[in-house]
């Protein structure tokens, strides 16, 4: 049994001996076989060449040479034996002006220049070969003879030569099965001694059809009819191959002549190549300029009409709105990190992460100063805040330079910050609960005094901002040297500030209560030798008039 599927294997594979070894009409390389070994002599002048092998297994072998190597497929230990697709595809040499113009046309999506390019034959045309090997109890098959055809016992068969069919004969009914031992030809142009070569049937006139006419009438039984065409009848016509559903009198599946090789490809696990015999995933689309897919969508439903692109190419990759002017809407360039877009299951959209924890969650790994949010208009940009629950909206605009915020049915700023560094708001509250302290320590309000007191206090302007406007306060290096707070001798907290004036106030009120007791006392004094005084002088003005 394990020699007949080997068998079966060879037998299937016959066929991809002979298109990989005979040339074929527009062929540029010869391949050449050795038992563990295949390596195409390219006949053609090019800058590159991209040789893909689909192995039995589903792989795809992908081999890429400079100008003047020779590509090769090279047997490993346990390779498997069956049938192996190839695909060579040859990147012709293009003058650096036209790499120039098509570099141009690039970057102004500029199509047109490319089509241009092509049809002033400046771009030599893509060449794809394309074939197929076995490998047999571990070796590539290397006959390059084709198989003959035979009789029963191994003879070669003679074709029998009858002649040009007469169409005003009766018709022959056969009411037998019919063995052609050779091939046959019909049509009315078959001729005595009709060189078949590898035909096995061949149809030969001026109007080729087969026609499957299904005569089930029974309940539940398929009846449909279809026909293979191939070529117009009419003259300017199209030349193609069509299946069509008679029936119904449509024609699902044309191809037209012309057509490239492996315009359709499906390999032996069911993927499907777009001009290419090696698809590496389930769909492959292989092109030497921008591999692209169009959704279009007419008007025949009664909806409007809309097309779109999605497409990639060494520059990007897009999705461009064709009806609406070929806008590129979305464009991911190459090299883009893992995660430059991701949205979880949740939908929350991470921005460089693949976890995000909100509904756009921005994450860089720099290490450095990053931009990691930037708005961007020709005038105002804002930023809107709405609780839908409390129907209330805070706006966070540019205008004019300036950083405003603004809540919804207010008429001014509540919050504003210049360019300049200026901060206006109209009610500014510090932290300073007692329950979020530590380290509680009291100060001795004179000590807080008598620097305040050596404290240099200047008028001063700011070098940037408003240069104008006139300051009056002490230097932070000295605020800083005299009480030893706030983050950095460059910085005054206002908090500080306040915290220090209180201080002094109270040593400056504990002062003016000791001086207040004093002139008490000094008013007592006075009042106490006033009294005396006045005494005194009764006692002097009572013993004058005595002596009188």
């Amino acid at each position: 049994m394990k020699n007949l599927s080997k068998i079966l294997v060879l037998a299937a594979a016959l066929s991809g001996i002979a298109s990989g070894a005979h040339a074929a009409a527009g062929d540029f390389a010869k391949p050449s076989f050795e038992a563990a070994r295949v390596q195409w002599d390219v006949q053609s002048p090019y800058d590159r060449l991209v040789l893909t092998v689909s192995t039995p297994e589903g792989k795809v072998v992908r081999q890429e040479v400079g100008a003047g190597r020779t590509p090769a497929f090279d047997l490993s230990s346990g390779t498997l034996d069956g049938a192996y697709a190839w695909e060579l595809r040859l990147v012709p040499k293009i003058d650096a002006d036209v790499r120039r113009a098509l570099a141009e046309a690039r970057r102004n999506n500029d199509d047109a220049a490319i089509d241009r390019l092509r049809a002033e034959g400046r771009m030599p045309a893509e060449r794809v070969q394309s074939g197929s090997f076995v490998v047999y109890e571990g070796s590539i098959l290397t006959s390059e003879e084709a198989e003959k055809p035979t009789g029963p016992n191994g003879a070669k068969t003679a074709k029998a030569a009858s002649g040009i069919r007469n169409t005003t004969a009766e018709d022959q009914v056969i009411p037998d099965d019919l063995i052609v031992q050779g091939s046959a030809c019909v049509g009315l142009d078959c001729v005595n001694n009709e060189n078949f070569g590898f035909d096995t049937i061949r149809l030969k006139e001026n109007n080729l059809r087969i026609h499957f006419d299904d005569t089930s009438t029974q309940a539940g039984f398929p009846a449909n009819d279809w026909r293979l065409i191939a070529n117009d009848s009419a003259s300017g016509g199209s030349s193609k191959f069509s299946i069509e559903d008679s029936t119904s009198s449509k024609t699902p599946f044309t191809v037209t002549a012309g057509a490239s090789t492996n315009s359709i490809f499906v390999d032996s696990t069911g993927r499907v190549g777009f001009r290419t015999s090696t698809p590496v995933l389930d769909l492959h689309v292989n092109t030497s300029n921008t591999p692209a897919l169009r959704l279009e969508q007419n008007n025949s439903g009664g909806f409007t009409a809309q097309t779109w692109d999605i497409g990639a190419n060494e520059a990007n990759f897009f999705v461009r709105d064709v009806t609406g002017g070929s806008k590129l809407s979305l464009r991911i360039r190459p090299g883009a990190p893992t995660s430059s877009i991701d949205i979880s299951s949740d939908g929350d959209v991470g921005v460089g992460t693949a976890s995000p924890a909100a509904k756009l969650h921005a994450s860089t790994s720099a290490g450095a100063t990053a931009t990691l949010l930037q708005l961007t208009n020709n005038a105002a940009s804002r930023i809107n805040l709405e609780d839908t629950a409390a129907a209330a909206t805070w706006g966070i605009n540019n205008v004019s330079g300036n950083l405003n915020m603004i809540k919804s049915g207010v008429g001014s700023n509540a919050f504003s910050l210049t360019g300049a560094g200026t901060l206006t708001v109209f009610d500014l509250i510090e932290t300073s609960d007692r329950t979020l302290k530590t380290d509680i320590v009291p100060v001795a309000p004179e000590e807080i005094l008598a620097k305040v007191a050596g404290l240099p206090v200047s008028t001063w302007r700011f070098k940037t901002g408003t240069p104008d406007v006139l300051h009056l306060g002490p230097m932070a290096q000295d605020f800083s040297a005299a009480f030893g707070l706030g983050h950095d001798d460059r910085h005054i907290n206002p908090l500080d500030v306040a915290g220090v004036s209180l201080a002094a106030v109270q040593a400056l009120n504990k002062q003016v209560l000791e001086k207040d007791a004093e002139i008490t006392k000094l008013q007592q004094q006075n009042a106490e030798l006033a009294q005396r005084l006045s005494n005194l002088e009764a006692l002097v003005n009572s013993l004058a008039s005595q002596k009188q």
